[in-house]
């Protein structure tokens, strides 16, 4: 088993708008495909990460909300857009904006999934950098089985009736 990271640090690596990051995984989550980019972006090597679940890159900067919502959006059939920071293996990170659908084959059968991560908008990332703080910080406050909860009801109260697809989308194109 691979160590996660070698220690958290501010460096950040910035992907570039022409680059995409892209991955699949099996039904539990375990990567099965990652192409060049994720692995120079993420600075794991295919060795060290086939087979391995793809949270091996999730920063612990990310509100455990934030998956739930996208776990419960992929897993009704519809595809999921979010930002995303993740951790390198030397402790640094990445933005990514990410889009991530259900693979299936003819019948409709689930196969896994498949992300697409794109450069995200720099302007919006200290509003969303903000969002996950206070998400972070209510899941803190609470017991691990009500974190997801009190995550989403921070979601809920900041976007104001407005879906957090529609709230991310609107901060990817502006």
């Amino acid at each position: 088993m691979v160590a996660r990271h070698s220690g958290l640090t501010q460096q950040e690596t910035q992907l570039q708008s022409s680059e995409f990051i892209v991955s699949k995984t099996d039904v539990k989550g375990r990567i099965t495909y990652a192409n060049r980019t994720f692995y120079s972006i993420s600075g794991f090597t295919e060795k060290e990460v086939m087979g391995v679940q793809h949270n091996i890159v999730r920063h612990p900067d990310m509100p455990r909300s934030v998956f739930a919502l996208l776990w419960e959006t992929i897993q009704q059939g519809k595809e999921v857009f979010a930002y995303v920071k993740n951790v390198r293996k030397d402790g640094g990170y990445y933005w990514v904006w990410a889009n991530v659908t259900a693979s299936t084959d003819m019948n409709g059968q689930l196969l896994g999934y498949h992300s697409v991560r794109r450069c995200p908008n720099r302007a919006a990332l200290p509003a969303v950098t903000a969002l996950y703080r206070q998400m972070l910080a209510a899941e803190k406050q609470v017991v691990a089985k009500d974190a997801v909860a009190a995550g989403k009801a921070v979601l809920t109260q900041a976007l104001q009736g407005q879906s957090y697809e529609n709230f991310v989308l609107s901060l990817q194109s502006n």
